[in-house]
């Protein structure tokens, strides 16, 4: 599909459909997380290791998953279309949740999150939809717009699912976020147009042993999804411990837990504001330019957040980090695009979303760990690391991001 033809299609409407419905389910995937541990002491009489334990498990089965299922899906996705994966995705998940909310046995529990591993994959093909059917001028700001219905509807989410487990109940609300997933089915079938045309096995350099025999510049391909990796890993290994953090830095006197939903909150309130922005600004300056400063403002937010000594500091470094993440995420995404052939714009993107599930099992597991061994701002520190090391290896292995534009892959 060329430029003009692009430019006719559907996009834009695709563009405001997608957003609610990757809204929907963010808000439907982040809903039942503050309970979760929670319905698990409920399945069984455990100690607190072994509510600890199993709450591991239970999380890390998702991702785990999800990350060997999301490049079997892209390969489909590039042969037979990226709408068909979005409705094989909700439906998927609608079932899995429902069945989460009949669970008599943790073990079940571990066994339906890993079922809904199997069939994650909705926001990535909701993302690979996009680029493949936008023009590549607008690939920026669309992208980067699409992400802030993602992270609207996961600010929201842990809101709703905690009010709807107050005055319902935790089994009901696995049924009413199985529902919110059957919205997007729905909304997908009927709203969503996609312009596919199949591409034959030796179009796409499919036959080749190399996966990345197809890519104009694999080198760029790798060190992105490397990125994905690393950013993810750095965000989430945070997640464990901010409530803690904020405990320790109230001197546990106060409404803790409501100033804890608050500073976490804070980097997607920030995220949706700036994300859009900097991807317009990426669409016509420079990709690259975008996201190597999204790695020197993380770097710098990320650093004083292991020193601050009240809540409120700490609240508006955290308030910054949505900024760098809004540079981050989406000009990945958007240096993908741009850089992949438009047949393998969801195998490309299925890899970024194992690479982003890597991270988050990685991150989860460690950032608690490191915590534990050092102390919590070891944790900010170690991930400030992590974004120089990152910048470091952009700089270095792809010089050519330094430029203003990067050369787009031919369709």
């Amino acid at each position: 599909m060329d430029e003009a033809e692009r430019e006719q299609g559907p996009w834009r409407r695709n563009l405001r459909v997608l957003w609610f419905c990757t809204f929907v389910a963010g808000m439907a995937f982040s809903e039942i997380m503050p309970f979760l541990s929670l319905y698990i002491s409920s399945l069984g009489n455990y100690t607190k290791s072994q509510v600890t334990m199993y709450s591991g498990l239970v999380y890390a089965a998702d991702f785990f998953v999800s990350a060997i299922a999301s490049p079997l899906w892209g390969m489909v996705a590039d042969r037979k279309g990226r709408k068909l994966m979005l409705l094989r995705s909700s439906l998927g998940m609608a079932v899995a949740m429902g069945l989460m909310g009949f669970a008599t046995s943790v073990w079940q529990l571990v066994a339906l999150r890993a079922l809904q591993g199997v069939f994650a994959g909705f926001i990535s093909n909701a993302q690979a939809l996009v680029a493949s059917q936008t023009p590549r001028k607008h690939s920026g700001s669309s992208l980067s717009t699409l992400m802030t219905g993602v992270t609207s509807g996961m600010l929201l989410g842990p809101v709703i699912g905690g009010v709807l487990a107050q005055v319902f109940s935790i089994r009901l609300t696995f049924f009413i976020t199985a529902g919110l997933l059957l919205l997007t089915f729905f909304m997908s079938w009927i709203f969503v147009e996609e312009q596919f045309k199949p591409v034959s096995h030796h179009q796409s350099g499919q036959r080749s042993h190399n996966p990345l025999a197809a890519f104009p510049n694999p080198k760029l391909i790798l060190v992105l999804l490397s990125s994905t990796l690393i950013v993810q890993f750095g965000n989430i290994s945070i997640s464990p411990i901010i409530s803690l953090y904020v405990k320790e830095l109230m001197h546990n006197v106060g409404p803790i837990t409501v100033v804890a939903g608050v500073i976490a909150a804070l980097p997607g309130i920030s995220n949706i504001i700036a994300a859009p922005r900097l991807g317009r600004y990426g669409d016509h300056h420079g990709s690259g330019k975008v996201l190597l400063f999204g790695y020197i403002f993380a770097t710098i937010m990320y650093l004083p957040q292991g020193f601050v000594t009240s809540v409120w500091m700490l609240g508006i470094l955290r308030f910054m980090i949505g900024i760098s993440d809004g540079a981050l995420f989406p000009e990945i995404q958007t240096l993908l695009t741009k850089n992949s052939p438009v047949e393998l714009t969801s195998t490309v993107f299925s890899w970024n979303q194992s690479f982003q599930s890597i991270g988050n099992m990685l991150g989860s597991l460690l950032g608690g760990w490191i915590a534990g061994i050092f102390n919590y701002n070891a944790v900010f520190i170690s991930t400030a690391l992590l974004m120089l090391i990152n910048l470091a290896l952009v700089w270095w292995l792809v010089p050519e991001i330094r430029k203003p534009q990067i050369q787009v892959a031919d369709d």
